[in-house]
């Protein structure tokens, strides 16, 4: 009882004799703990090695190029951007390695130094002087108006669309949204302002619409004063000037081996690469910018992309491209300004409002750039691109990343001079495949019908035709 006790009081219990202290365990247990303790530590890393293994096989040589992808897919590989700040080696010409560094996962962003050599990028500003360049346009006043006459749509419709928040009223950064394509003005909340002052929308003058307000407005007003305004350079939605070149077959020889870089880049089937767009190439004098804006316009049910509208026999009021990827190339180096910036790069969440507050708009390019989430430097020779579409999930096109908003910040000294290089790629299946069976048949009918022409003929015919033409053709 008194050992009962002890114990109890918390005495140690007496060892056995000898005064040796009492194992916890014996012997044969402790021989038979730590053999169970080697296999399965033998059992962690036989699984560790078989997993190092097997992502071995999964990975390509860092040295290589990736894999081709299926015929017909158009889904980016996962695999190219694990983290961003990770680098792969890429032989896009035989013989030399790019190394392609992510920037982004939202939009899936890359950039790859000594993508073109000096002498390819001053051959591109050559060929785009030679060609001429003119000014760039957003969508000219007549075709807006137009268009909208088009659209059998009521005020309250108008209204509703409007109103995100659909608290029944408008403020200015929901009416901001909306009207930024009227004349190729960039609307600001000052001049948001003045429009309501002159067409006489906002009574009270607290910059906020509500139903009663709006139904008392005549729509046709607020076009009319956006085409009565004379618009400065500087007001624009975009200031710059731009030229096509012609890459396809019979084009110079550097034409033709950047699209073929690009298509290794990519890894897209040469079939929707090689009837994509021209390349584009762009001025930018000192105090031109482009404020932010996708390069793919919003695909709505009844609109069909403007590549494969026409061959679909369908017509819609607003042509949209499906940009499915773009490829930037910067032609020099900028002495101030001009970078590329992605407002929302990488944001963890997106809301269109949030890009307007308190009267900083972050896609005000000659204001705001500085307050962007990532903002590219241009230099010579540097390519980025980016997709502009997240994937369907089954091998194609999906919806349009609003993460990929991006724009041409204000050049304060000196000239920006870019080109691009947009993989067209329309969202409908049905359509793309249409669009590709019309052009292979166009070419092959178009090869008989000029088979006595030389072959630069043939090129600077396909240069000087608009791609609009050339679609209507079909």
């Amino acid at each position: 009882m008194a050992a009962a006790g002890g114990a109890a009081e918390g005495r140690p219990l007496p060892g056995p004799p000898g005064g040796r202290p009492r194992p916890v365990c014996s012997r044969p247990y402790f021989v038979v703990l730590m053999v169970f303790a080697h296999l399965y530590v033998l059992n962690v890393l036989g699984l560790l090695l078989f997993v190092h293994l097997s992502a071995g096989d999964a990975d390509p040589d860092p040295d290589l190029p990736p894999a081709a992808p299926s015929p017909g897919a158009v889904t980016c590989d996962p695999r190219l951007s694990p983290q961003v700040g990770h680098e792969q080696r890429l032989e896009l010409v035989p013989g030399r390695v790019h190394v392609m560094r992510t920037l982004s996962l939202k939009p899936l962003l890359f950039e790859i130094p000594d993508f073109l050599t000096e002498e390819e990028c001053k051959l591109i500003i050559h060929l785009a002087q030679l060609k001429g360049l003119q000014k760039s346009q957003i969508l000219p006043t007549e075709d807006y108006e137009e268009a909208m006459e088009m659209i059998e749509i009521s005020q309250m419709d108008i209204f509703n669309l409007l109103d995100h928040n659909q608290d029944g009223q408008l403020q200015l950064k929901e009416v901001l949204t909306h009207t930024r394509l009227g004349s190729g003005r960039w609307m600001t909340p000052e001049s948001v302002r003045e429009m309501y002052t002159a067409v006489k929308a906002d009574p009270d003058g607290n910059g906020v619409l509500s139903l009663e307000e709006f139904k008392q407005l005549n729509i046709r007003d607020f076009h009319k004063y956006m085409g009565s305004r004379t618009v400065k350079m500087s007001e624009l939605v975009r200031n710059s000037q731009h030229t096509w070149l012609y890459q396809g077959e019979g084009a110079h020889h550097v034409m033709r081996a950047i699209r073929q870089r690009v298509m290794r880049l990519t890894r897209l089937p040469p079939e929707i690469v090689e009837h994509s767009e021209p390349l584009q190439v762009v001025r930018y004098d000192q105090g031109g910018h482009y404020h932010a804006h996708m390069d793919s316009g919003p695909v709505f049910p009844e609109t069909a992309c403007s590549h494969t509208k026409l061959v679909a026999n369908e017509s819609a009021p607003f042509e949209t491209s499906c940009r499915y990827v773009t490829v930037l190339f910067y032609l020099n180096n900028v002495t101030g300004g001009g970078e590329t910036v992605f407002p929302i790069a990488d944001n963890r969440t997106y809301e269109e409002m949030s890009l307007i507050q308190n009267d900083v708009d972050l896609r005000d390019t000659r204001k705001n750039c500085d307050k962007g989430n990532l903002r590219v430097k241009p230099r010579q020779g540097t390519a980025v691109f980016w997709y502009n579409y997240l994937s369907d999930g089954e091998g194609w096109v999906g919806e349009l990343d609003e993460y990929s908003l991006h724009g041409g910040c204000l050049v304060t000294q000196g000239t920006k001079w870019v080109a691009n290089n947009w993989i067209n790629v329309d969202p409908n299946r049905w359509r793309q495949l249409q669009f590709q069976q019309e052009v292979a048949r166009y070419v092959g009918e178009d090869v008989d019908v000029g088979a006595g022409e030389g072959a630069a003929a043939q090129s600077q015919r396909a240069a000087d035709t608009p791609d609009s033409d050339k679609h209507a053709e079909l």
